[in-house]
């Protein structure tokens, strides 16, 4: 199965979080879009990696995505080595994906500037034909495959965007996604503990940051992303 974007977070509601509307977007001009989370966010202090896998799937569904899969890395000790660059082209060889997204470059939490830095690094090594990988229960080896474009969403710190997706018909479905995950965001009802994404300053943050570059660029609602190389246009006016 051949995918336009490949999505990648370090836990499950990181894509949503970070790129829901681009995602909902995409889907909805009719690109295929798949998510792989790479570990079950077991750490949370709030649910369990049971209640995640629950709530991944029915956001994966919100946003009409094709596929999610969840490589099960341990939630705050993977690190960037060669057993899980493997693991992650061979899902970039599976998938076949033109633009990859990924973890922001740095945040608050380890493991998203640890998994951004572990999935470029993993794009760039499945364009390598020296290296060798085959999916489980298959008997084909996989071709390499190298994606034309990884960009990295922003998350916890306001990073300063290199482009920004006018997301402006998408923020209601971008936060509908991320509230699927009730046992993590707000809910005045719930006995859990509070954590720092648990208070409603927190979700209405995403929005007010979307919001913001939006009125930055002259739109209602965009979500920021960056680049590891130059952002190419075919012409002048082909910017908003």
């Amino acid at each position: 199965m051949k995918l336009d974007i490949l999505v990648f977070g370090a836990h499950p509601d990181d894509a949503e979080l970070g790129a829901g509307a681009t995602i909902a977007k995409e889907v909805a001009n009719g690109k295929k879009v798949g998510i792989v989370d790479l570990t079950r966010g077991e750490l949370g202090t709030r649910g369990s990696a049971e209640i995640r896998d629950k709530e991944a799937a029915a956001a994966a569904e919100i946003l009409g995505v094709t596929v999610r899969k969840n490589l099960e890395f341990a939630d705050g000790f993977f690190t960037n080595d060669r057993q899980h660059q493997l693991e992650i082209i061979k899902m970039i060889r599976k998938y076949r994906p033109e633009t990859v997204l990924c973890n922001a470059i740095d945040d608050r939490h380890i493991d998203h500037a640890k998994g951004s830095k572990l999935v470029s690094d993993a794009c760039f090594l499945s364009g390598l034909i020296k290296i060798d990988t085959k999916i489980d229960g298959e008997e084909k080896w996989q071709e390499a495959w190298r994606p034309k474009l990884v960009h990295h969403y922003i998350q916890w710190k306001n990073l300063e965007p290199d482009f920004v997706v006018d997301v402006s018909e998408f923020i209601d479905l971008k936060v509908k996604a991320i509230m699927a995950y009730s046992s993590q965001f707000y809910d005045p009802k719930s006995k859990e503990p509070e954590t720092p994404i648990s208070s409603k300053n927190f979700i209405d943050s995403v929005v007010y940051r979307s919001r913001d570059l939006g009125r930055m660029v002259g739109i209602s609602y965009g979500e920021g992303f960056t680049t590891e190389r130059f952002v190419a246009v075919k012409s002048l006016d082909s910017l908003i």
